[in-house]
């Protein structure tokens, strides 16, 4: 097998078929090593040609809520407050995040600072 980088989307389909017959090769075999360098150059082609955008602040909360089965009063909990306005409120986009409550979910929700600060559409 000739391998080259991937230029073209004739090229990159091409390289989806020939992973497909070397995939589960057993580690350290020939068709191993090609497998992994087959998926480092369809990587580099996906992520040039098809990027994925990472989620605005509320989505991300959104779906981290969701992988973590969490519901608005877990997230009251976590800033201290009583009122489900408040959380209702934000994943409405009717109220800003603050700085104080970024604080408080980032960690719990295992999302990073650079995240929450993004900028996001109110509604």
């Amino acid at each position: 097998m000739n391998i080259k980088p991937i230029r073209t989307e004739s090229d990159y389909k091409r390289a989806l078929v020939d992973l497909e017959n070397v995939f589960d090769a057993p580690k350290g075999t020939p068709e191993n090593d090609l497998a992994e360098i087959l998926i480092t150059l369809i990587d580099k082609y996906e992520s040039e040609h098809y990027p994925i955008e990472a989620p605005d602040p509320i989505e991300a909360i959104k779906i981290r809520m969701a992988e973590m089965d969490l519901h608005q009063k877990d997230l009251m909990s976590f800033i201290g407050t009583k009122s489900r306005g408040t959380i209702s409120n934000i994943l409405n986009r009717r109220r800003p995040l603050t700085l104080p409550v970024i604080r408080a979910i980032g960690p719990k929700l295992g999302l990073s600072f650079d995240v929450l600060v993004k900028e996001y559409k109110m509604g």
